[in-house]
């Protein structure tokens, strides 16, 4: 299996086996990060954000230093010549005569595509719009993998913004491709999963349910992925202060979920975690933040196609 000079824009470019690959690589960095210090000496990685982002931003960027690379980019379009009216294509060709590969967050569905038909490097989509987030998903099923040893026969609640949630829609996705996997989708009507993503379910055969009663599915989940309302998706504010706060999961909420229950989030959280929650056993949300970092790792010398000594695999 050759990742090299691949890039990654939606959550199934990588069989599952390429992504086992990368979990495999990433456990190995976590047992001894040290070893990979030089990884990618040499390199050189840009990231290209035109919205604001902390941990997907922060955590390739610390991947890219913990590998012994440096980075380039711009963390808001203002910062750069786009300001100036400068297309996608012609930012990425630019960026590609001075970096290895480039990570590119974008507000428009599609602008990762845009970006990879346009250069010969690897390009790494780090969110377009409310459609994907790959590398969120790796995060995902990295920190699944990690504690549960696998992903078949999980019964996954997904709960709030399930219509504009690239993170949803990603994740939903790439658990089509795991046999005895099951989805519970709670959210307001108004922000259900979009109808092509629930016929991506029906078209695998997984077996989905949908409701607006958080209480009666807590039971009898293995995993519950919580996502925030996200105002900066809404056209009219007063949909999103009446939407906002639909679900709020906190002690009194999981008192009656599993014990060996993972409570995900792919943060920015707001208020739909209580704090009185992050020291439940249960809650995984910052140990899912730093597997992004690792898996990230991975996923930089997968494509560049280094070895832990630097070297380029042959």
């Amino acid at each position: 299996m050759e990742l090299k000079g691949r890039s990654l824009i939606e959550p199934l470019d990588f069989s599952p086996e390429e992504m086992d690959m990368l979990f495999d690589l990433a456990g190995q960095i976590i047992q001894n990060p040290d070893d990979y210090a030089d990884a990618c000496k040499g390199k050189l990685l840009a990231t290209l954000f035109y919205e604001p982002s902390t941990r997907t931003r922060f955590s390739f960027e610390a991947a890219m230093l913990r590998l012994g690379g440096q980075i380039i980019g711009f963390s808001e379009p203002g910062s750069s010549s786009v300001s100036k009216g400068e297309s996608i294509a012609d930012t990425i060709r630019t960026v590609e005569c001075y970096a290895d590969l480039a990570v590119i967050r974008h507000p428009k569905e599609g602008s990762a595509t845009v970006a990879a038909r346009n250069v010969e490097m690897p390009v790494i989509n780090a969110g377009d719009g409310g459609h994907h987030h790959p590398t969120q998903t790796l995060t995902d099923l990295l920190t699944i993998r990690l504690e549960k040893g696998g992903f078949e026969n999980l019964t996954v609640g997904f709960c709030g913004d399930l219509k504009f949630g690239r993170t949803v829609h990603s994740f939903i996705r790439a658990l089509l491709r795991y046999k005895g996997v099951k989805i519970i989708l709670v959210s307001p009507d108004e922000l259900r999963v979009p109808e092509y993503v629930r016929a991506d379910m029906v078209s695998a055969g997984m077996e989905f349910v949908e409701t607006t009663n958080i209480q009666e599915v807590m039971p009898g989940l293995d995993v519950l992925y919580v996502t925030r309302v996200q105002r900066e998706r809404f056209f009219n504010e007063e949909d999103y202060i009446r939407l906002k706060d639909s679900y709020i999961i906190d002690l009194a909420k999981i008192k009656n979920a599993k014990k060996e229950l993972m409570i995900l989030h792919p943060l920015p959280r707001v208020n739909e975690i209580s704090p009185e929650v992050d020291a439940d056993p249960r809650a995984f949300y910052f140990k899912q933040a730093k597997n992004g970092m690792f898996v990230r790792m991975a996923l930089i010398m997968a494509l560049l196609g280094v070895t832990k000594e630097g070297e380029s695999c042959k």
